[in-house]
C-alpha cells in the first residue's frame, strides 16, 4: 500500500530524514518508534506532504505521490491524524467528523463512525474543546476516518491519554483494521501499544531506521534500550 525509498527530509540545510526505505502492506499495521526528537514527526508530515522531501520517493497505491500536495494526497486515500490531535475546539463533535465528508462528497456521518466509538454518538452535540485528551484522540481519528482512507497515519496517538483508554485504543484500531481492510502506520514512544497493534516495529534513531522485524520476532529488550532516556 506504501512503499518508501531513500527518503530525505532536511528543514534548511540541516537534514532530519537521512534514506528512509521501508514499505507498509494491504491491511498492514505498522509502528514506528523512537525517542522525541529522533524524526518520527517529521516522517509523518512528509508522507502527507507537509514538509518538502529532499530526495527519495513516496509510492501509495501503485502510484508515485512525492510531488503531491497534501489534499490530492488526502483525495488519493490518505488520512492523518496529527500529534496533539487538533481537532476544532469551538465545533461540536458531529461538525468536527463532518469536516471529512467533503472528501468523498458525502453529507451524513457514516453509521460505522459511531459503532466505533460510541462515546462521540453520546457526546455528538458537545464541543470538542469540552472533550477529555482520550475522547479527543477518538474524534481526531473518526474525523479521519470519515474521508474513507486505504492509509490511516498515526503521529503519537498515546500521547497524554490514561494507560485504561490506551488499551481501548489499541482495540479499537485492530477493528478498524480488520473492519475496514485499511493499511495503518503509526509513530510511537509507548513501546507496549506499539507492540499490542502492530504486525511490525521500525525503529528510527537520529533519522535513520537502525532496526525493524515482525511483531512475533521482535527483540523487545533491544527497542527498549533505543527508547530509553
Amino acid at each position: 500500500m506504501l512503499s518508501v525509498t531513500d527518503l530525505r527530509v532536511a528543514y534548511g540545510q540541516s537534514e532530519a530524514l537521512h534514506g528512509l526505505t521501508f514499505e507498509v502492506g494491504q491491511a498492514e499495521i505498522v509502528a514506528v518508534v523512537g525517542r522525541n526528537g529522533m524524526g518520527k514527526s517529521t516522517l509523518m508530515k512528509s508522507l502527507m506532504g507537509l514538509v518538502p522531501t529532499r530526495g527519495g520517493h513516496v509510492t501509495f497505491d501503485g502510484a508515485d505521490i512525492t510531488a503531491l500536495p497534501s489534499h490530492t494526497r488526502v483525495a488519493r486515500g490518505l488520512a492523518y491524524v496529527p500529534q496533539g490531535r487538533m481537532i476544532f475546539s469551538t465545533m461540536t463533535v458531529q461538525e468536527n467528523i463532518e469536516t471529512g465528508l467533503f472528501v468523498r462528497q458525502r453529507k451524513a456521518v457514516p453509521a460505522d463512525i459511531y459503532t466505533l466509538f460510541p462515546v462521540l454518538q453520546e457526546m455528538r452535540g458537545r464541543y470538542g474543546g469540552n472533550l477529555s485528551g482520550g475522547q479527543q484522540q477518538q474524534l481526531a481519528i473518526a474525523r479521519a476516518l470519515a474521508t474513507e482512507p486505504k492509509l490511516l497515519i498515526l503521529d503519537e496517538p498515546t500521547e497524554g491519554i490514561q494507560p485504561n483508554i490506551i488499551q481501548e485504543m489499541a482495540r479499537t484500531l485492530r477493528r478498524i483494521r480488520d473492519e475496514r481492510n485499511l493499511s495503518i502506520l503509526c509513530s510511537e514512544q509507548v513501546l507496549s501499544f506499539a507492540l499490542d497493534i502492530a504486525d511490525r516495529v521500525l525503529v528510527i534513531e537520529g533519522g535513520r531506521i537502525v532496526h525493524q522485524d515482525r511483531r512475533a520476532d521482535i527483540d523487545a529488550e533491544l527497542v527498549a534500550r533505543y527508547l530509553a532516556v
